[in-house]
């Protein structure tokens, strides 16, 4: 803000649908660095996409893959990256204070933790089949991990939120408390979800189009 006034500048410019440099296909996750690097989930198109600072017409791509996690470096000239995880539907991918990642695996309903340099993973949610119990998952998808490592899963076709304990054989129904619909407490299948420092979760409601949120206490 300038003088008082807003000012606006293009950092994207993106033609449509398409698997092209400057198209995207269900984009699903964006981040902007401090150089004002944009990088996109292209969701779609099974890649990882990057815009520089002050190019706005054509991305690169930096990883591609399906079914799996790979980690590739952003110095320059990389031009393949380390598979760290194989054969896993990979959705939410979020890492906590010690380096551990979670990841849920849409195909097997769970989500499981891995560490960096290990090839193992450790079972954290789910793992009792596809269902509504509450120790089981229907298509996890966006995952949030607090600093005492409990993680909560949007549960999407399950139209809630939920929230294992460390070291938990169940988890604790913490938004949604009916099925899908357009009420306070409903979802209508949940996507991107945030937990802040005093305990309140805020879910992304896909369908109904707001964001919601609920105090856990």
């Amino acid at each position: 803000m300038l003088n008082g006034h807003r000012t606006e500048r293009l950092l994207l410019e993106i033609t449509g649908l398409g698997g092209a440099t400057n198209q995207l296909f269900s984009p699903f996750g964006l981040f902007v660095d401090d150089d004002q690097t944009v990088v996109i989930a292209d969701w779609g198109n099974h890649r990882i996409m990057q815009w520089r600072n002050g190019d706005t017409t054509n991305g690169q791509v930096v990883a591609g893959g399906n079914q799996r996690v790979v980690r590739w470096s952003r110095r320059s000239g990389t031009i393949q990256g380390e598979i760290l995880i194989d054969n896993i539907d990979c959705y939410g991918l979020p890492m906590d204070e010690q380096r551990y990642i979670y990841v849920s695996d849409t195909r097997k309903h769970e989500v499981r933790l891995y560490q960096l340099g290990e090839k193992s993973a450790t079972l954290v949610v789910g793992g009792n089949g596809q269902g509504d119990g509450l120790n089981q998952l229907n298509y996890p998808t966006y995952l949030f991990v607090d600093r005492q490592q409990n993680v909560y899963v949007s549960d999407w076709n399950n139209h809630r939120v939920m929230k294992w304990n460390k070291g938990a054989k169940e988890g604790i129904l913490v938004a949604g408390r009916q099925r899908e619909g357009s009420a306070l407490t409903q979802l209508d299948f949940s996507q991107e979800l945030v937990v802040g420092t005093l305990g309140t979760v805020y879910v992304a409601d896909s369908r109904n189009h707001p964001v919601k949120g609920w105090v856990w206490v």
